[in-house]
Protein backbone atom coordinates (compact mmCIF):
# COMPACT_ATOMS: atom_id res chain seq x y z
CA UNK A 1 0.00 0.00 0.00
CA UNK A 2 1.17 3.29 -0.84
CA UNK A 3 2.25 6.26 1.67
CA UNK A 4 -0.85 8.26 -0.32
CA UNK A 5 -3.55 5.28 0.27
CA UNK A 6 -2.04 4.13 4.02
CA UNK A 7 -3.37 8.24 4.44
CA UNK A 8 -6.32 7.84 3.59
CA UNK A 9 -7.30 4.44 5.02
CA UNK A 10 -6.29 6.48 8.70
CA UNK A 11 -8.42 9.36 7.95
CA UNK A 12 -11.28 7.07 7.21
CA UNK A 13 -10.85 4.83 10.17
CA UNK A 14 -10.46 7.75 12.31
CA UNK A 15 -13.73 9.94 10.53
CA UNK A 16 -15.21 6.37 11.17
CA UNK A 17 -14.36 6.14 14.97
CA UNK A 18 -15.49 9.74 15.60
CA UNK A 19 -18.69 9.30 13.88
CA UNK A 20 -19.66 5.67 15.82
CA UNK A 21 -18.81 7.81 18.73
CA UNK A 22 -20.94 10.78 18.08
CA UNK A 23 -23.68 8.21 17.79
CA UNK A 24 -23.12 6.19 20.83
CA UNK A 25 -23.12 9.31 22.95
CA UNK A 26 -26.48 10.54 21.16
CA UNK A 27 -27.75 6.98 21.95
CA UNK A 28 -26.90 7.69 25.83
CA UNK A 29 -28.40 10.93 25.89
CA UNK A 30 -31.76 9.90 24.03
CA UNK A 31 -31.74 6.99 26.87
CA UNK A 32 -31.01 9.17 29.42
CA UNK A 33 -34.29 10.07 31.49
CA UNK A 34 -35.94 13.42 30.92
CA UNK A 35 -33.59 13.95 28.22
CA UNK A 36 -34.03 13.59 24.19
CA UNK A 37 -31.77 14.02 20.99
CA UNK A 38 -31.95 16.63 19.34
CA UNK A 39 -33.76 16.69 15.90
CA UNK A 40 -32.05 18.74 13.19
CA UNK A 41 -34.09 21.84 12.17
CA UNK A 42 -36.49 21.33 15.38
CA UNK A 43 -37.04 24.57 16.76
CA UNK A 44 -36.41 24.82 20.84
CA UNK A 45 -39.27 25.74 22.60
CA UNK A 46 -38.97 29.22 24.72
CA UNK A 47 -39.69 29.07 28.70
CA UNK A 48 -42.90 29.56 29.67
CA UNK A 49 -43.39 33.02 30.68
CA UNK A 50 -45.57 34.93 33.54
CA UNK A 51 -46.98 38.37 31.71
CA UNK A 52 -49.80 39.86 33.93
CA UNK A 53 -52.82 41.62 33.08
CA UNK A 54 -56.51 42.79 33.61
CA UNK A 55 -59.11 43.95 32.40
CA UNK A 56 -59.32 47.90 32.38
CA UNK A 57 -62.76 47.59 34.26
CA UNK A 58 -61.04 45.88 36.99
CA UNK A 59 -58.07 48.74 37.63
CA UNK A 60 -59.81 52.31 39.75
CA UNK A 61 -59.32 55.68 38.33
CA UNK A 62 -60.79 58.47 37.11
CA UNK A 63 -59.05 58.50 33.68
CA UNK A 64 -57.81 55.75 31.49
CA UNK A 65 -54.19 56.99 31.71
CA UNK A 66 -54.58 56.78 35.66
CA UNK A 67 -55.73 53.24 35.12
CA UNK A 68 -52.79 52.40 33.06
CA UNK A 69 -49.93 54.31 35.80
CA UNK A 70 -51.72 52.26 38.60
CA UNK A 71 -51.60 49.06 36.90
CA UNK A 72 -47.79 49.30 35.65
CA UNK A 73 -46.84 50.07 39.39
CA UNK A 74 -47.89 46.77 40.40
CA UNK A 75 -46.40 45.41 37.99
CA UNK A 76 -48.87 44.50 34.89
CA UNK A 77 -47.66 44.79 31.76
CA UNK A 78 -51.29 44.25 29.73
CA UNK A 79 -54.42 45.94 29.77
CA UNK A 80 -57.94 44.27 28.04
CA UNK A 81 -60.46 45.84 26.45
CA UNK A 82 -64.10 45.20 25.73
CA UNK A 83 -65.76 45.44 22.68
CA UNK A 84 -65.80 49.38 22.65
CA UNK A 85 -62.20 49.38 22.21
CA UNK A 86 -63.03 49.34 18.75
CA UNK A 87 -64.42 53.17 18.59
CA UNK A 88 -61.46 54.02 21.25
CA UNK A 89 -58.05 52.95 19.69
CA UNK A 90 -56.64 56.47 19.54
CA UNK A 91 -57.54 57.10 23.21
CA UNK A 92 -56.29 53.46 24.11
CA UNK A 93 -52.67 55.02 21.86
CA UNK A 94 -52.44 57.84 23.62
CA UNK A 95 -52.79 56.47 27.36
CA UNK A 96 -50.35 53.76 26.92
CA UNK A 97 -47.55 55.84 25.05
CA UNK A 98 -44.35 56.60 27.93
CA UNK A 99 -45.68 53.21 29.43
CA UNK A 100 -44.72 49.20 29.33
CA UNK A 101 -48.48 48.63 29.21
CA UNK A 102 -49.37 46.54 26.10
CA UNK A 103 -53.25 45.81 24.98
CA UNK A 104 -53.56 42.13 25.75
CA UNK A 105 -56.95 40.96 24.14
CA UNK A 106 -60.33 43.07 22.89
CA UNK A 107 -62.92 41.35 25.24
CA UNK A 108 -65.17 41.07 21.62
CA UNK A 109 -67.87 38.27 23.62
CA UNK A 110 -70.74 36.59 21.64
CA UNK A 111 -72.59 39.89 20.00
CA UNK A 112 -75.70 38.14 20.36
CA UNK A 113 -74.37 35.13 18.68
CA UNK A 114 -75.26 36.73 15.35
CA UNK A 115 -71.97 34.69 13.90
CA UNK A 116 -73.86 31.25 14.35
CA UNK A 117 -77.43 32.43 13.45
CA UNK A 118 -79.33 30.75 11.11
CA UNK A 119 -80.81 34.32 10.06
CA UNK A 120 -78.16 35.15 7.13
CA UNK A 121 -78.56 39.03 7.42
CA UNK A 122 -77.49 38.82 11.35
CA UNK A 123 -74.70 36.30 10.50
CA UNK A 124 -73.45 38.35 7.83
CA UNK A 125 -73.56 41.55 10.25
CA UNK A 126 -71.82 39.46 12.74
CA UNK A 127 -68.66 38.67 10.32
CA UNK A 128 -68.06 42.21 9.55
CA UNK A 129 -68.42 43.02 13.55
CA UNK A 130 -66.05 40.47 14.63
CA UNK A 131 -63.60 42.00 11.31
CA UNK A 132 -63.86 45.51 12.17
CA UNK A 133 -63.03 44.42 15.85
CA UNK A 134 -59.79 42.29 14.35
CA UNK A 135 -58.72 45.96 12.56
CA UNK A 136 -58.80 47.45 15.75
CA UNK A 137 -57.00 44.72 17.68
CA UNK A 138 -54.31 44.94 14.72
CA UNK A 139 -54.16 48.71 15.17
CA UNK A 140 -53.97 48.65 18.77
CA UNK A 141 -50.93 45.44 18.21
CA UNK A 142 -52.86 43.28 20.58
CA UNK A 143 -52.88 39.40 20.68
CA UNK A 144 -56.24 38.83 20.10
CA UNK A 145 -60.21 39.28 19.75
CA UNK A 146 -62.12 36.94 22.23
CA UNK A 147 -64.94 35.02 20.62
CA UNK A 148 -68.11 33.49 22.67
CA UNK A 149 -69.97 31.22 19.79
CA UNK A 150 -72.96 31.89 21.64
CA UNK A 151 -74.75 31.95 25.26
CA UNK A 152 -77.29 30.30 26.70
CA UNK A 153 -80.97 31.14 24.95
CA UNK A 154 -78.78 32.94 21.70
CA UNK A 155 -79.65 29.51 19.30
CA UNK A 156 -81.40 26.65 19.28
CA UNK A 157 -78.84 24.95 16.96
CA UNK A 158 -77.14 21.76 17.69
CA UNK A 159 -73.86 21.31 18.91
CA UNK A 160 -72.73 19.34 15.90
CA UNK A 161 -74.45 22.19 13.44
CA UNK A 162 -72.85 25.13 15.19
CA UNK A 163 -69.38 23.21 14.76
CA UNK A 164 -69.75 22.81 11.27
CA UNK A 165 -71.06 27.29 11.26
CA UNK A 166 -68.12 27.73 12.42
CA UNK A 167 -65.61 25.75 10.35
CA UNK A 168 -67.35 27.39 7.18
CA UNK A 169 -67.07 31.12 8.57
CA UNK A 170 -63.98 31.28 10.52
CA UNK A 171 -61.29 30.66 7.80
CA UNK A 172 -62.39 33.98 6.07
CA UNK A 173 -62.20 35.58 9.26
CA UNK A 174 -58.98 34.29 10.04
CA UNK A 175 -57.60 35.62 6.97
CA UNK A 176 -58.49 38.85 8.06
CA UNK A 177 -57.26 38.25 11.69
CA UNK A 178 -53.72 37.46 9.80
CA UNK A 179 -53.96 40.64 7.51
CA UNK A 180 -53.93 42.39 11.00
CA UNK A 181 -51.68 40.69 12.35
CA UNK A 182 -53.68 39.45 15.32
CA UNK A 183 -56.21 36.66 16.00
CA UNK A 184 -59.81 35.06 17.21
CA UNK A 185 -59.73 34.05 20.20
CA UNK A 186 -62.06 31.16 21.15
CA UNK A 187 -63.16 30.85 24.37
CA UNK A 188 -64.72 27.53 26.11
CA UNK A 189 -67.24 28.60 28.66
CA UNK A 190 -68.75 26.48 31.24
CA UNK A 191 -72.38 24.87 31.52
CA UNK A 192 -73.71 27.44 33.31
CA UNK A 193 -72.91 30.05 30.77
CA UNK A 194 -73.62 28.30 27.32
CA UNK A 195 -74.47 24.53 25.79
CA UNK A 196 -71.27 25.14 23.36
CA UNK A 197 -68.00 24.71 23.75
CA UNK A 198 -67.25 24.19 27.26
CA UNK A 199 -63.49 21.88 27.13
CA UNK A 200 -60.52 23.47 25.86
CA UNK A 201 -60.35 20.19 23.84
CA UNK A 202 -62.97 21.25 21.63
CA UNK A 203 -61.62 24.83 20.96
CA UNK A 204 -58.51 23.00 20.49
CA UNK A 205 -59.77 20.70 17.54
CA UNK A 206 -61.67 23.50 15.91
CA UNK A 207 -57.92 25.12 15.65
CA UNK A 208 -56.56 21.74 14.75
CA UNK A 209 -59.12 21.53 11.83
CA UNK A 210 -58.41 24.87 10.41
CA UNK A 211 -54.58 25.02 10.38
CA UNK A 212 -55.53 28.70 9.95
CA UNK A 213 -52.87 31.11 11.96
CA UNK A 214 -55.85 33.61 12.61
CA UNK A 215 -57.71 31.34 14.53
CA UNK A 216 -56.50 29.89 17.83
CA UNK A 217 -58.44 29.83 21.68
CA UNK A 218 -57.62 31.16 25.23
CA UNK A 219 -58.39 29.38 28.41
CA UNK A 220 -59.98 30.82 31.79
CA UNK A 221 -59.49 29.39 35.07
CA UNK A 222 -62.82 30.26 36.38
CA UNK A 223 -64.49 28.12 34.10
CA UNK A 224 -62.07 25.79 33.61
CA UNK A 225 -62.34 24.37 37.39
CA UNK A 226 -66.17 23.47 36.51
CA UNK A 227 -65.61 21.90 33.85
CA UNK A 228 -61.48 20.46 33.57
CA UNK A 229 -60.50 17.63 35.23
CA UNK A 230 -56.72 19.23 35.19
CA UNK A 231 -56.13 22.41 34.51
CA UNK A 232 -52.37 21.30 33.22
CA UNK A 233 -53.73 18.82 30.88
CA UNK A 234 -56.25 20.99 29.49
CA UNK A 235 -53.60 23.42 28.76
CA UNK A 236 -51.62 20.75 27.22
CA UNK A 237 -54.45 20.10 25.14
CA UNK A 238 -54.51 23.60 23.65
CA UNK A 239 -51.01 23.20 22.83
CA UNK A 240 -49.59 26.26 20.79
CA UNK A 241 -53.15 26.88 20.07
CA UNK A 242 -53.48 28.62 23.37
CA UNK A 243 -52.75 32.62 23.11
CA UNK A 244 -54.65 34.01 25.93
CA UNK A 245 -55.65 33.13 30.02
CA UNK A 246 -58.41 34.78 31.77
CA UNK A 247 -57.44 34.24 35.78
CA UNK A 248 -59.87 33.98 38.51
CA UNK A 249 -60.48 32.53 41.56
CA UNK A 250 -63.10 29.73 42.50
CA UNK A 251 -65.63 32.49 43.27
CA UNK A 252 -64.61 34.51 40.83
CA UNK A 253 -62.97 36.95 43.06
CA UNK A 254 -58.89 37.55 42.72
CA UNK A 255 -56.43 35.10 43.24
CA UNK A 256 -55.77 34.83 46.25
CA UNK A 257 -59.01 35.68 47.86
CA UNK A 258 -60.33 32.16 48.39
CA UNK A 259 -58.05 28.80 48.46
CA UNK A 260 -57.98 28.51 44.19
CA UNK A 261 -54.68 27.45 43.45
CA UNK A 262 -53.25 27.74 40.15
CA UNK A 263 -49.88 26.19 40.47
CA UNK A 264 -51.14 22.92 38.41
CA UNK A 265 -52.51 25.35 35.27
CA UNK A 266 -49.31 27.44 35.23
CA UNK A 267 -47.34 24.05 35.51
CA UNK A 268 -49.14 23.29 31.93
CA UNK A 269 -48.44 26.84 30.56
CA UNK A 270 -44.77 26.14 31.42
CA UNK A 271 -44.86 22.70 29.25
CA UNK A 272 -45.86 24.36 26.69
CA UNK A 273 -44.08 27.56 27.03
CA UNK A 274 -46.75 29.89 26.78
CA UNK A 275 -45.76 33.35 26.09
CA UNK A 276 -48.48 35.62 25.82
CA UNK A 277 -50.94 37.05 28.53
CA UNK A 278 -52.67 35.95 31.79
CA UNK A 279 -55.18 38.77 32.06
CA UNK A 280 -57.65 39.41 35.69
CA UNK A 281 -61.32 38.65 34.58
CA UNK A 282 -62.67 39.03 38.24
CA UNK A 283 -63.89 41.21 41.10
CA UNK A 284 -62.30 41.65 44.87
CA UNK A 285 -63.89 40.24 47.71
CA UNK A 286 -66.37 42.54 49.23
CA UNK A 287 -65.67 45.73 51.57
CA UNK A 288 -61.91 45.29 50.01
CA UNK A 289 -59.96 48.10 48.37
CA UNK A 290 -58.69 47.06 44.35
CA UNK A 291 -55.52 49.24 45.17
CA UNK A 292 -54.42 46.97 47.96
CA UNK A 293 -55.70 43.62 46.67
CA UNK A 294 -54.89 43.70 43.21
CA UNK A 295 -51.07 44.07 43.57
CA UNK A 296 -51.59 41.34 46.52
CA UNK A 297 -53.08 38.79 43.84
CA UNK A 298 -50.11 39.63 41.34
CA UNK A 299 -47.41 38.45 44.12
CA UNK A 300 -49.20 35.91 44.84
CA UNK A 301 -49.86 34.70 41.59
CA UNK A 302 -46.09 35.46 40.62
CA UNK A 303 -45.49 32.88 44.06
CA UNK A 304 -47.76 30.72 42.45
CA UNK A 305 -45.53 30.83 39.45
CA UNK A 306 -42.22 29.96 40.98
CA UNK A 307 -44.03 27.08 42.94
CA UNK A 308 -44.98 25.56 39.29
CA UNK A 309 -42.20 23.24 38.32
CA UNK A 310 -42.05 21.08 35.67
Amino acid sequence: MMCSEKKQSTAFSTNRRNFLKVCMIGGVVAAMPGMSSPVIGQEQKKPGVLKLSSQEGRIPGKTLKEKVTSLESWGGCGMEFGGNAVGRVKEIQDALKGTKIKVSAICWGSHSGDLVSMDMEKRKKGIQDIKDALSAAGELESTGVIFVPCFHKQSTLQNDEIRKILIDILPDIGNHAQKCKTRVLLEPLNSGETFYLKKLEQAASICNELKNSGIAMMGDFYHMKKEETSDKEAFITAGNNLHHVHLASTTRVLPGQDDRSFVDGFRGLKIIGYQDYCSLECGCKKKTDPAVEIPKAFEFLKKQWEEATV
